[in-house]
């Protein structure tokens, strides 16, 4: 193989790889459709000027027809009349425009035929047209799905699920470590010393509301013979309350 095919063939290989890769399939269907919708114009054009030719052609028959009538009636009067010359002249024009009827009817046949061929090629390109049309549309759905395709399994081949995964636990960890300290310190403010001691001033504060009760009970001459006028204190957490009889000091009747 010679140098020069050699260098050829890699420049075509080239080239034609170069192209292929910048071919859309969507833009070039799509041009195609724009193409062939393009030359419906045209074909209509094409069509009315065979259809225009007929109209002509039979308006010629018909006046060619009209002619012959007329100039048959006309040697029939010049026969009658016994001109003979002006019958021998329309004779002529009426041999001269028989051989034009002739003619234009043929020539009306042939335009009759042409202009069905032609109408019926146009119908037939439209059809096809439809036809690829709807194929091309639905090409390029396909080629649209495989544009998806093609990013997705993209994202899933640069997808790393571990990465991901050890994210996942490590907030996990922190946000449970979080909570567990908020538990804690909760539990921790629950059981201070200052709320203790905000549980004994609360029940200071009902005991003294007691007394206040007695003392109005004892002014409005409520309380019995028996009742004491002073309140015991309750008893301290860890002791025991005695009967009245019992050793330890007299407690308050319950």
């Amino acid at each position: 193989m010679g140098l020069w095919t050699r260098m050829k063939r890699s420049v075509r290989a080239l080239f034609g790889g170069i192209i292929e890769k910048t071919e859309d399939p969507e833009l070039i269907l799509q041009q195609t459709i724009r193409d062939m919708r393009d030359r419906v114009p045209e074909l209509n054009n094409n069509v009315a000027n065979v259809m225009a030719t007929e109209r002509l052609l039979a308006k010629s028959k018909e006046r060619l027809e009209t002619q012959r009538v007329d100039l048959d009636s006309k040697i029939r009067a010049s026969v009658k009349m016994g001109r003979d010359d002006i019958a021998t002249a329309y004779i002529g024009q009426l041999q001269q425009a028989e051989i034009d009827l002739q003619k234009t009817t043929q020539q009306l046949e042939y335009a009759t035929i042409a202009s069905k061929q032609a109408l019926k090629a146009r119908d037939n390109y439209v059809l096809q047209m439809q036809r690829r049309t709807a194929e091309a549309m639905q090409l390029i759905n396909q080629s649209k799905q495989a544009k998806l395709q093609e990013q997705l399994a993209q994202t899933m081949e640069s997808f790393q699920l571990g990465d991901d995964a050890s994210t996942f636990n490590e907030m996990r960890d922190k946000i449970d470590r979080r909570a567990a300290a908020a538990e804690a310190k909760m539990q921790l403010g629950a059981s201070n010393v200052d709320n203790q001691m905000q549980e004994i001033e609360r029940e200071a504060l009902d005991m003294q509301l007691a007394d206040k009760l007695l003392d109005y009970k004892r002014d409005m001459g409520l309380l019995g013979a028996g009742s004491s006028a002073t309140p015991q204190a309750l008893p301290a957490e860890g002791e025991t309350t005695t009967g009245q009889n019992g050793t330890g000091g007299g407690g308050r009747s319950m």
